[in-house]
Formats: C-alpha cells, structure tokens, sequence
C-alpha cells in the first residue's frame, strides 16, 4: 500500500519501525496527561509513541506508512455504547436509506428509482435512520404516493417506533387481507370497505413494524458477509472504530452472530464489536440465559469480537415501549420472573444492560436489585446499566450509583423530540434525558446511537445533539442546563463506551500502550459552527494500525471491499448516508463576505489594469438565457 509522501521523515528505524505513522495533525488525545499531540505512531495495532515529528521521526522505518493530516483535527476512534450492529451488517444492502435526505421528493424519487430495479420477489424497504421532521415537508409519505411510486414492487417503509407504510403490492405479499386480525399491542389500519389500507400502527408495541418486516426476503451465505463489511465500512466512514452490540429482537444467537463470528476469524472485521446477547421467547427467558451461561463467558474473545452480558432485555415481560406517538404504556407484573433472570446474571458473574424508557419501569426494576443488594448480589463487580432512560428521576439516578449502575443514553429525541414534547411537554422534554444529571453523580455514561431501525447510524448527528438539544427538524428540546459541552460529548462517545465493556485501559484515548483507534475529520470537531458538527465524516480511520477508511486526498489507502452483492441493493447506487453541506456561516455574513469578494476582486481588476494586464473597462458578462 502507497502513502502520502511527507518531506522531513527519512526512514530509518530498524528493530522499533512503526507500521503507520500520522503527522501534522492536531491531536486531541482525551489523555490529560497530554492531552494534545502533533503526531502518533503505531505498531502491532498499538499506540508507541504520541508526540510531535521528533518523536516518531526515529520510527518510521522503510516499511512504516507515513501519513500527513495536514493539519486537520485527530480524535480517538469513536465507540457507539448502543448499537444493533450486528443484526443492521444482516440488512445493510437490502435496504434504501434516507438517513440525511432532506427532503420528502428526493426520498420518493429514490424509491421510484429503486423500485424499477429490483427484481421480482424483493422488496424495497426504508428502514430507520429518518423521521418525518427532517423533511422539507414536514410529513410522511401516504400510501397513494407509495403505489404510484412502485405500482408492482413491494414497498416497507417504517417510520420510527411509530407506524410503517406499505404499498399495495407489500399488503399482498406480507399476506394482510380484510380477515387479517389485528395484532397485541399493534393496529392494521383499515378503509371503509374494511381492506387494510397500508398504514400499520404500533399501539404502543412496535413488534407489528418488526414482524411485518421479518417477511421480506433476507440475504443468504456470502452475501450476508458483503454486507456486514459494507456496514463496517460506512460506519467506518464517521470515524467509528468501535461498537457495543444491543442485541433486539429477531437476532438470535449464535445463528445470527456466524457472520460477524466468521468474519472475525478471517480478520475481516474493521469495527471492534462487543455484544449482548438477548432471550428471544417469551416464556423461555431463563432457560436460555442458563445455557448461555454454560456456553460462554463475558469478555470470551478479543479485541475485535467479545462477549459482553446480557441484554438489552432479559424478560420480555420487563420492557417498556418508546413509541412516544402513544401513552406511556402499565406493564403487568413482571417482577418475579425478572428477578430469577438477574439472580442468575449476578450470581455468575455475567454483566447485563436494561431497556428502559420510563422511571417508572426503572423504580421497579431497582427494586429487585436493592432486594438482591440486601444478599450481597449489589454491587459485585458485575458490569450493569440502564439504556435510554428518557424520563429516570434524580432518585432513580442515586439509587443506580449506591447499585453500581451505569448509564447509556442514545439519541432517539432527535428523532422523536417533536413527539415526545406533543406527549409530555416541553418542561419534561427538557430533561428527557437528564444528561449533566447523570454526570454530575459520576455515573459512567455512554453514549450511542440506537441505529438502524429507528435513528441513524451517523454518531455526529448524536454529537449534535448531546451539544446543542436539537432535532434533526431544528426543535430545541433540551436548554443549556441539560447540555453537554464539546469535550463531554466526545468522552461519552469514546472513554466511556470503553468503561461500558471493561476495556478503559487499553481502549477510549490516545496513549502509548493503547490500540492504536484513531480519526481524522474532516472538520475540526472543536471549533466549527455548532450547525456544522451534524455534517463531519472522517476523511481517515485506523483501528489497530490499518487503515479501514480513506477519503478525499487520502483516498486509496484503505482496504478493498468485494463489490456491494446483490447488483440491484440499493447500497450500490445511493450508497449509505446521503450527506449534504453543512450550513457554514450564517445567510447574512456569509451575504457580507460575498459582497467583500465582490469589491476585492474588482480592486484586483483595477490594479492589473493600471499594470496594462488587464482591459481598462470591465468586461460584460453575456448570457444568452436572458438575452433580447
């Protein structure tokens, strides 16, 4: 692989040679005993030196990769605390994104477009990574302008934890009729002949959206692998060097994990997983956690792929829902059963993480512990958090630090923020989640994504939002009280996911020793536009010393991928997230800086003409679109 030619760093390091040096970059190390650096070398997928040019120069040796940021912004390689990696890698081609399209038109334009090329028997599904508030038009898309758009292909398209809407030939093909009765906790919406008009609703259990979806074709043998290293790659492409894998529902272990399993034994992983496992039947909660826990252990496996508890449910009977379109919903008691399942963690030595959306649920679910503590069981060292908690009080909060608790907070408000103020107002709204709350008792807090059903995978949109309480439609739904600053932000979604899985010391900052997980933006993270934040990708990322991501100068020196598989997925003509221009200065100054332009360029004008370089008089400028 070539390099970067950089002028000043001979080779000449024998027995120490670096495998990848990065120069003139500006460093920020999350390291307080140096928290900024110049340059950084790695060998054998760790950190050996962090320093200036000096430093690595007697390490670059003549194989040692020598790479210039000229001069943009390092951080460490970001880690998603929440992420359903694993199960999105399965999907990953087959489905269309409207992650960041800004407007309704251009989504269906993309449908239309979609639909005309896939084949016979697929369907075309758009699913997570957008809401409605994003779009120019501020709405969904209705059934009619689904059927125009793919009259004869079958089309999903789920929106948030709150409904789907599918097209005539999808109604067909998922087998609903008139007859088709309606679902727990979910409604199939019908016209006044009783037909199913293909809206789906969850009311308030989302488990109608997933199982509907769970009818479409899915990938099978070399093309799941594709598909998970073309996952990788795109979340690569942010800066992303880590995940901490959620689990969910429809993910069953260990059929579902022999693709990333595979691909980790062939070293083909470029994103460092740590996963949960989740018991997927009702009913069968302990039984399955009991033969997990004959199988394996947390932190069975390495670096790149390891197990880490249990979660994000552990009964079923236990979750709440987050489809803040509905009330906040009464679970019947669960506690019984709940308790056997954490007993059997804690006793064991396994880890877990908890889905909870409500206090209420997380009252609840602090009393068993504090029933189990009174055993001795709280706290045991056993890594265990809460995930998502919108709504957990100041009590809650004391209770989970006397436990041993951690938190992991994900942005499904910049997705929902407009629905969960409808629902619950603004004041509660301001605190959903109580972000600073949770720092300020020295809870270890994670922060991630929650992608790809509902949010996107894109962790800047995330960063946007710890910083600045916007949705991706502009509501300001959390005030400076309950924001976090730059630096913050970016620990939450580096130093702390690392804590989450019991790798802070050799993983989350940029020290000697450490594995060498970096990215270098391209924008500095710390001093654009709070706007601008929202729109930064890397333009380089390295885990463990290989380059898995390379953009704009620095294109070509990452790894080939086999082609996007099938032909027709729409990964292979959209690509992934569909980035647009950050918003850069605001209208007017950006006006006044045009204007200087303007008045700077004509007094450069005169100063060539006087030189006899240029005509005395300006030139007219001729277009014959508004010519007479």
């Amino acid at each position: 692989m070539s390099t970067m030619p950089v002028g000043g760093l001979v080779p000449r390091a024998t027995d120490n040679a670096a495998d990848l040096v990065v120069r003139n970059a500006k460093i920020h190390t999350g390291d307080p005993v140096r928290p900024q650096a110049e340059a950084i070398a790695i060998r054998d997928g760790v950190i050996s030196v962090v320093g200036d040019d000096n430093d690595v120069a007697s390490h670059v040796g003549p194989g040692t990769k020598v790479v210039d940021a000229c001069g943009r912004r390092m951080v460490p390689g970001l880690n998603d605390a929440h992420l359903h990696v694993i199960r999105g890698g399965l999907n990953y081609v087959l489905e269309l994104r409207w992650d960041g399209v800004p407007t309704l038109r251009q989504g269906l334009a993309m449908l239309r477009e979609q639909a005309a090329r896939t084949p016979k028997g697929q369907w075309v599904r758009v699913v997570g990574g957008w809401s409605a508030e994003q779009f120019a038009e501020r709405r969904l898309p209705t059934v009619s302008e689904l059927n125009a758009a793919a009259p004869d292909t079958p089309v999903f398209v789920l929106h948030l934890y709150h409904s789907a809407v599918l097209n005539r030939a999808a109604l067909k093909a998922a087998g609903f009729t008139r007859d088709t009765p309606d679902p727990k906790g979910g409604q199939i919406v019908r016209g006044r002949d009783g037909e199913p008009t293909g809206m789906l609703l969850a009311a308030p259990s989302a488990l109608i959206l997933y199982s509907t979806l769970a009818k479409a074709p899915v990938l099978e043998g070399e093309d799941k692998k594709t598909s998970t290293r073309h996952f990788l790659r795109e979340l690569n492409r942010f800066g992303l060097t880590s995940a901490i894998d959620a689990a969910g529902g429809f993910q069953n272990f260990p059929d579902n994990y022999s693709t990333v399993t595979e691909l980790a034994k062939a070293g083909q992983l470029s994103l460092r997983i740590a996963y949960h496992l989740f018991p997927q039947t009702a009913g069968q909660e302990i039984d399955d956690l009991t033969r997990w826990i004959e199988m394996a252990r947390p932190e069975d496996g390495d670096e790149w792929l390891r197990l880490n508890g249990a979660g994000e449910n552990l009964t079923w009977a236990a979750a709440d829902f987050e489809n803040f379109a509905e009330p906040r919903p009464h679970l019947a008691d669960y506690e019984a059963e709940f308790e056997k399942a954490v007993r059997l963690l804690m006793e064991n030595g396994w880890g877990f993480r908890l889905h909870a959306t409500y206090d209420e649920t997380i009252r609840r679910d602090l009393a068993v512990f504090e029933k189990l503590a009174a055993e001795g069981l709280f706290p045991a060292g056993n890594r265990w958090l809460f995930d998502h908690a919108e709504t957990v009080s100041a009590d809650s909060l004391d209770r989970i630090a006397a436990l041993g608790g951690a938190m992991s907070v994900q942005n499904r408000l910049s997705f929902q923020g407009e629905a969960f103020v409808r629902r619950y107002g603004p004041g509660a709204a301001a605190d959903a989640p109580p972000i600073r709350a949770m720092l300020e008792r020295g809870l270890t807090v994670g922060a991630g994504t929650d992608a790809t059903r509902v949010s996107t995978y894109n962790p800047w949109i995330a960063l946007h939002w710890l910083i600045t309480g916007r949705t991706v439609g502009d509501l300001v739904v959390r005030p400076p009280h309950n924001r976090v600053d730059r630096r913050t932000a970016l620990a939450m979604f580096t130093e702390a996911g690392a804590a989450l899985t019991g790798e802070e010391g050799i993983k989350g900052v940029l020290r000697p020793g450490f594995l060498g997980d970096l990215a270098v933006l391209s924008e500095d993270y710390f001093t654009v536009p709070e706007p601008d934040i929202a729109h930064i990708e890397a333009l380089l990322t390295v885990v463990g010393g290989r380059i898995v991501y390379a953009a704009g100068q620095y294109e070509g020196l990452d790894e080939e991928l086999p082609p996007v598989s099938p032909d027709w997925s729409p990964v292979a003509h959209f690509g992934g997230y569909q980035a647009t221009p950050g918003t850069g200065l605001s209208g007017a100054r950006q006006a006044e800086l045009l204007g200087q332009a303007v008045t700077e360029s004509e007094q450069h004008r005169q100063w060539r003409a006087r030189r006899g370089l240029a005509p005395e008089t300006a030139s007219t400028f001729f277009d014959p679109c508004f010519s007479l």
